[in-house]
């Protein structure tokens, strides 16, 4: 499955008939087992129908950081979204990839 940014919104676990899905580096991943974390009202729900890498690269919970980019990353920084994508990986499937 590939999705659009603007498809991925659709997902953001507020019509709970539909999973919750959130993109790390452009995979998508299917976080709704997660949902007491990513869906409303969830400590990291800003993050539900999103791209979160540079969120979770930042450890930030700044709406303008929950963005795809890459630009400007430390080495320490791309570490951690390292140890995020391997979190994800083991606990989430894959469901699908953003289309540019």
């Amino acid at each position: 499955m590939e999705l659009t940014l603007d498809q991925l919104k659709q997902y953001d676990g507020t019509d709970p008939s539909k999973p919750i899905y959130i993109s790390v580096k452009g995979r998508i991943f299917d976080v709704t087992t997660g949902k007491s974390f990513y869906g409303p009202g969830g400590s990291y729900a800003l993050f539900a129908g999103k791209d979160a890498t540079r969120a979770l690269a930042k450890m930030s919970k700044n709406d303008e950081d929950v963005i795809a980019s890459l630009d400007g990353l430390t080495e320490k920084e791309l570490g951690v979204l390292a140890d995020w994508e391997k979190k994800f990986e083991a606990k989430y499937p894959i469901v699908g990839s953003l289309s540019a």
